[in-house]
């Protein structure tokens, strides 16, 4: 059986290295597309229902959640877009902006969450802040725009599984979360992320006020389980920082000044 394990894992490692050569030729062939066609966008859909049935019944929700200041996007997002699809065929996919993550929470959060939630300012906080609450409340699975699953997302998640979280550097990482509805640790990451909001911590920039650094604090000490992110999803292969931002330039939450995160 532990034989069978490390040689499943190689093989998605395989997988893996052969995504990242496509996700290079990828955006190499962009940037002469985009300079050609410089004002040419894909659209990605607000909702995509799932192609087939899953091989399994499972606790988490199968339905992806992503955001993006806009749902026009270049060519390497929409590529992105379209090879998760293919390893997510059995998962609803649903895309929320901007706008609906605020008329989300604020139709089905209580008032000091929507509260804490109006004073962010910038848009990879108010992502971070929305992908816990949905999770929490409607259950499922995130990635971030410029995540990819390098293995099929069903056989990824067990049937028993009531979490997947994903590690990079024996660190906890949110740019990949799934979680089953009401889960405990998404809860304490929610309250952490509250109180950081309204003690206005801002010292550590949006890593420490809603990002990652509030998941490593609500699961220290904790059994959960987890994976690595070279066995379940990546980040930045087909694409980067100037295709993910041509429409919106240094938009990137490292761009953000700390002094401006809150109102």
């Amino acid at each position: 059986m532990a034989y069978k394990m490390i040689e499943n894992q190689n093989f998605i490692l395989i997988s893996n290295g052969l995504t990242r050569l496509l996700g290079n030729i990828v955006k190499i062939l962009s940037y002469p597309f985009h300079f050609l066609f410089p004002k040419k966008r894909f659209t990605i859909p607000e909702f995509s229902p799932a192609r087939k049935k899953l091989i399994h019944q499972q606790k988490i929700n199968p339905v992806i959640w992503q955001t993006n200041y806009s749902n026009k996007v270049t060519l390497p997002i929409y590529c992105n877009y379209l090879f998760n699809r293919l390893l997510s065929a059995a998962y609803d996919y649903r895309y929320v902006s901007t706008e609906e993550r605020a008329e989300y929470i604020k139709a089905n959060a209580d008032e000091r969450t929507y509260k804490a939630y109006s004073q962010l300012t910038d848009g990879a906080a108010q992502a971070d802040f929305w992908r816990v609450f949905t999770l929490y409340n409607e259950g499922g699975v995130y990635m971030d725009i410029d995540g990819h699953l390098v293995w099929s997302l069903s056989s990824i998640i067990q049937s028993e599984d009531t979490e997947v979280v994903i590690t990079r550097r024996d660190k906890y990482t949110n740019f990949f979360l799934a979680a089953e509805k009401g889960s405990t640790f998404l809860k304490d990451t929610l309250d952490i992320i509250i109180d950081n909001i309204e003690n206005r911590r801002i010292d550590g920039g949006v890593f420490s006020l809603t990002g990652p650094t509030t998941l490593n604090m609500a699961l220290e000490g904790k059994q959960i389980n987890s994976r690595r992110d070279k066995l379940t999803c990546s980040q930045g292969t087909f694409t980067n920082e100037y295709f993910q931002y041509m429409d919106k330039k240094r938009g990137k939450w490292n761009h953000a000044k700390n002094e401006d995160l809150l109102k």
